[in-house]
């Protein structure tokens, strides 16, 4: 009689067991993190994106017209992406005071909700 080795399902269940016990402790502690990420990450996008619209406007004297014109003038490499709402086209513009020197003076997130610290993604 050739007896064939493999693992009972006691020992599968205790293994399983195991694997279910670590991922009750790992998968709380990955999904903040993840938010947090995303949050720093919108908030440098945010001082970059600003830092060069007043680049832009101390060479030049007016604001860009569009976040557009800031990659075809090379101030820009890309448009930074909202990392919140994954998307590139989901800022909010805001215009100068003086509508005559251009149409971009400031950027807001256009995502919805509330960041970790309470505030809303639309007033960073």
């Amino acid at each position: 009689m050739v007896r064939r080795r493999g693992f009972t399902l006691i020992e599968l269940l205790v293994v399983l067991g195991i694997v279910a016990l670590l991922l009750t402790l790992a998968v709380p502690r990955y999904f903040p993190s993840v938010d947090r990420s995303r949050e720093t990450i919108l908030a440098e996008n945010l001082r970059n994106t600003r830092a060069v619209i007043d680049q832009f406007y101390g060479d030049t004297g007016s604001y860009p017209e569009s976040l557009e014109e800031l990659v075809e003038k090379k101030y820009l490499r890309a448009l930074p992406v909202d990392p919140i709402t994954e998307r590139s086209d989901s800022w909010q513009l805001l215009p100068p005071e003086a509508p005559a020197k251009g149409s971009v003076a400031d950027i807001k997130s256009g995502a919805p909700g509330n960041g970790r610290n309470g505030i809303p993604y639309a007033e960073w």
